[in-house]
């Protein structure tokens, strides 16, 4: 079975999120380098990771103009990453964009597309934080509406909470990759996560992919807090 755990390294220094990396490649299945380390270390830390073989999960959320992000999407896919995140409210344009970038650009190096996942609405948001930005609709149904429109673009993933999971997977082709953050184990405290599930029950309600980050992380043992995680699957 494939291990569905991605760890989200969301760290300032480079050398701490590699010597992590270090201890957890063998009980995890890929890394996640968001805008706070890539920020801190720039394109080299993706480098160094494919380099070492571990799959990368680069999360940076393009949202800008359809070209602006089609090329954001092309430089991704040079250094090798596994998966992109652009946000499915830039619209269909733009979401087609950067998934014909990543095509036409992994085609032309040898070597499979990256998976470009559309985030749908982010599981620090609820209902009233919707609402304060001017949509009334409730977090599921704002969630179907981009999900299928990513859909349409040509997307072939997507980031959801896992409370939308088992919806998705209602209305959704059955080979759409759903990736989920917002995972905490019964132990773990939820932070700024308003929207959550166990590892098992995301799971169980249809997530291919599992984002972990403090519960891991900030574990005194990362590496036994992620076996223990992948035991419980």
């Amino acid at each position: 079975m494939r291990n569905p755990i991605i760890v989200a390294l969301d760290l300032p220094d480079a050398a701490a999120a590699i010597r992590l990396a270090e201890r957890l490649t063998p009980v995890v299945g890929a890394f996640k380098i968001g805008k706070e380390l890539f920020t801190a270390a720039g394109p080299e830390i993706v480098r160094r990771f494919r380099a070492a073989g571990a799959p990368v999960f680069l999360d940076l959320k393009f949202h800008d103009i359809p070209s602006t992000v089609a090329k954001a999407v092309e430089t991704a896919t040079r250094l090798d990453v596994q998966m992109i995140t652009i946000h499915a409210s830039g619209g269909r344009t733009m979401m087609a964009a950067a998934e014909k970038a990543a095509q036409e650009t992994a085609k032309s190096l040898g070597h499979p597309a990256p998976l470009v996942l559309g985030v749908t609405v982010l599981t620090s948001m609820d209902a009233s934080d919707l609402v304060e930005i001017g949509l009334t609709a409730p977090p599921v149904a704002q969630v179907e509406r981009l999900a299928k429109l990513a859909i349409q673009a040509g997307l072939r993933g997507l980031v959801c909470s896992p409370q939308e999971l088992s919806a998705l997977r209602k209305i959704l082709p059955a080979e759409t990759q759903l990736v989920t953050p917002g995972i905490r184990p019964h132990d773990s405290e939820k932070g700024d996560q308003k929207r959550t599930l166990t590892p098992k029950e995301a799971i169980t309600a249809g997530a291919s992919w599992l984002v972990i980050g403090r519960p891991i992380t900030g574990a005194a043992d990362p590496r036994a807090a992620a076996e223990k995680i992948l035991a419980s699957l």
